[in-house]
């Protein structure tokens, strides 16, 4: 089959001001697939992380609804059949009143496109809140499905370093998997980079990037949202 070139990016009546520019734009996209690709490969070529302590957390029913039974279940026992899970630290202080609305943002797009993912990995949200609070948040959220666990009184957010040391929670996304009975950590993404800089996570949000197809990008979302420019230290608020 004979090769054929795609029609362009731009409708018929541009000029050619709009269509070099275009051009070079897409040249800039395509270098920035590459990169991303690039970077990919090697997230996955990462040498293996720790074997992680049999954490165990508390998780209620699967009807958000019912606040009963409670039990307790073990780091392991989220994987279900999966050799990998994708959970989401959740920053919701024991003493806060409510989560991080930015993080409920993340948790909103795992949620939709939640049983897609599970054709893949398992999937889990966990906070430090204690369960009927979480549960309850969770609740007034619309996050039927996914699991929601409670690590409250466990060593387990300040061991995967989503916390701070004074206790103030952390933003971010860890990927496990399973070995035998144990599990292993394969990689945690925080929201903000180490030099400081946000968007750590941004490409696993469709709203950012939607937003930045946008004549005004993300403009003052954070004002909008009465949210701090560094989630990491927005505290137990």
């Amino acid at each position: 089959m004979s090769h054929v070139d795609p029609p362009p990016s731009w409708p018929v009546g541009a000029d050619e001001a709009y269509a070099a520019a275009r051009r070079d734009l897409a040249d800039a996209e395509q270098e920035l697939r590459d990169q991303i690709e690039r970077v990919a490969a090697a997230r996955r070529a990462l040498p293996p992380g720790p074997l992680l302590a049999d954490y165990r957390f508390t998780e209620g029913p699967a009807d958000l609804d019912r606040a009963e039974p409670i039990r307790d279940v073990r780091l392991r026992e989220l994987f279900d059949t999966h050799p990998t899970l994708l959970l989401y630290h959740l920053m919701f202080a024991p003493d806060a009143t409510e989560a991080c609305p930015m993080c409920s943002m993340w948790v909103d797009g795992f949620h939709g496109v939640l049983p897609h993912l599970l054709r893949h990995t398992a999937v889990a949200v966990v906070a430090k809140a204690p369960l009927p609070k979480l549960r309850a948040w969770a609740r007034s959220r619309g996050w039927a499905g996914l699991r929601i666990v409670s690590s409250h009184g466990t060593s387990f957010n300040a061991d995967l370093r989503a916390e701070y040391p004074d206790g103030t929670q952390r933003p971010m996304v860890s990927v496990l998997r399973t070995e035998g009975d144990r599990v292993r950590h394969l990689y945690s993404a925080p929201a903000s980079f180490p030099d400081g800089g946000e968007r750590g996570i941004d490409l696993l949000s469709p709203v950012w990037n939607v937003l930045d197809l946008l004549p005004a990008g993300r403009g003052d979302w954070y004002a909008g949202n009465d949210y701090v420019a560094d989630p990491g230290r927005s505290a137990s608020r």
